[in-house]
């Protein structure tokens, strides 16, 4: 129905996250990333609190973040074995570009917490359509480092919470439709 990239719907029904270790040069350029990190600024924000921000970490800081993951992840997990340590010490490296998404919260509003944190999800959302429209792949990751008090603390600190990692860079192979939900599974109609 909408298979190429010339209309806003024809970019919605493409876009696909593409795996971080699939994704090869080039990634953005600096003016690319500012452009994309202003169209994901422009979510819904009730308030204008702009309760997220963005993190851009560098492929010359690549290694000091990784390293920094390593170092929070042995001493969070003392136990950790040699694979999930090389998982950590890798983690940032595979695509060209790796943004930190961080819900960045304002306590003292009388706007609600949730609304707030779902702001910063549709500012990573927005990241992710941006990508796209300029003709990259992006994936939003989170798992453990995203729940890390420690990784946290290394990009500001509470309230803030990482909401994810997003990876941008080109595919290095076509990507694959994954299976999406039956609509008649997810939608239904409220009759009161």
């Amino acid at each position: 129905m909408f298979n190429d990239r010339t209309t806003p719907l024809s970019l919605l029904a493409t876009r696909r996250s593409g795996k971080p270790r699939e994704m090869v040069a080039p990634g953005p350029t600096p003016e690319q990333i500012d452009a994309m990190l202003a169209l994901a600024a422009r979510t819904p924000d009730h308030g204008k609190l702009a309760p997220w921000r963005f993190v851009v970490v560098p492929g010359d800081r690549r290694a000091a973040f990784n390293a920094m993951l390593a170092d929070a992840y042995r001493t969070e997990k003392p136990d950790a074995g040699r694979l999930e340590l090389d998982a950590m010490t890798s983690f940032g490296v595979p695509a060209p570009t790796l943004v930190v998404v961080l819900s960045s919260p304002r306590p003292d509003s009388h706007i609600p917490l949730w609304e707030q944190q779902m702001s910063a999800g549709a500012a990573a959302m927005n990241l992710l359509h941006a990508a796209h429209a300029m003709g990259f792949v992006a994936s939003w990751i989170t798992g453990w480092p995203s729940m890390s008090p420690t990784v946290r603390d290394a990009f500001g600190g509470d309230p803030e919470r990482v909401v994810g990692f997003v990876f941008i860079g080109t595919a290095g192979k076509p990507l694959e439709e994954r299976p999406r939900p039956d609509l008649s599974s997810v939608v239904s109609r409220w009759d009161g």
